[in-house]
Parts: C-alpha cells; structure tokens; sequence
C-alpha cells in the first residue's frame, strides 16, 4: 500500500511563528497551485483523509476540486500537527533556550509547551495508521503536516512506534504544498 503524504500550503502568518495545533489559514492561491501539481498523481478512487485543522482542509477541499471522483476527505483529528501549547502563536525565537533544552534531553517524553510529547504525537499518528492495515491493496493520501508526515517516516524507517532522542527524529519532510510518499 502506498500512503502520499500531502502537507497543507503556506500558511498566512509572519515568517518565524510556532502554529503547530493553531488554526491559521493556508495561502489560497498556493493551496490551489500546490492541489493542481498533486492531483493528477493518486491513482482513481483513492481515499482521501484530512486534518482536522483549516490549513490542511483548505488543501484537502482543493485537492477535491480538481479530483472530484475522489470524494469528499475523511476528517482525522490524529493527523493534526503537534500541540506546542504555551510556545503556539509564539516567535520561535523568543521561546527561551532552556525550553529547547529540556526538550531535547528528554526527546520522547517532555511536553514542549506543556500539552504534548513527540512520543504522544507518534502514538495517535501509529494508531492512523493501524486503521490503515486492513486496506493493504489501495492507496490513500493524508493532507497533513510535517510533525504528522514525520511521525510517519520515523515509524516506518524504524519499524516501531518509539523514540529515544531527538536524533532518531527525521530531518526532512516536504516543504508546504508538497509531498511524499512511503510503503506501508
């Protein structure tokens, strides 16, 4: 089963805020733009499942637009972005050094922010993904966001749903409007 990773476009703030569970709008123009370049990659009747966040919506109603027979996406809230708590809405510059810190000692476990771990985000992404198993001979394509596609990525390169240190968290995921796919 291959599973496209389609993350939501730019989003409308200023360069350099944490918005990870934030509901901010996407871009229109380049949520369309982005929509259009992907939509003539899943093969027919894919199902499609969205984030329960705007930004994702946006691309997800505009994914849909172009490929209507597609049909409308399955709302899931365990392909929202990571909760940053009382770091959202905030400049990542002005969170202080010693909130990285503690984060980073402590990769799996410590709620930056206070509300989730990365270990959290991984459970509710792997049990997305078990809904997935009983569908092995389709595609699907899930409209999200990068903490969720690399979540993904971490759980398929390691075969399992936990994590030590931040080093075994993958570096790279699409950036806004694009994609990736992985085997599952």
């Amino acid at each position: 089963m291959k599973l496209w990773l389609l993350r939501h476009a730019p989003v409308m703030l200023p360069a350099g805020l944490c918005y990870g569970a934030s509901d901010v709008p996407a871009d229109a123009t380049l949520t369309r733009e982005a929509a259009k370049a992907f939509a003539p990659l899943p093969p027919p009747g894919t199902p499609v499942w969205v984030s329960g966040l705007l930004r994702a919506q946006q691309m997800a109603g505009a994914l849909q637009a172009e490929r209507p027979e597609l049909g409308a996406a399955r709302v899931d809230t365990r392909l929202n972005e990571m909760d940053f708590g009382a770091w959202e809405m905030q400049r990542w510059d002005a969170v202080p050094r010693s909130a990285f810190d503690e984060w980073m000692a402590d990769f799996a476990h410590h709620r930056f922010g206070g509300v989730e771990s990365t270990q959290m985000l991984l459970y509710r992404v792997a049990a997305a993904l078990g809904d997935l198993r009983p569908a092995k001979s389709t595609d699907v394509v899930w409209v999200t966001h990068a903490g969720v596609i690399r979540a993904v990525q971490h759980i398929v390169a390691s075969g399992g749903v936990h994590i030590r240190e931040a080093a075994e968290w993958p570096k790279d995921a699409p950036g806004p409007g694009g994609w990736v796919t992985v085997a599952i």
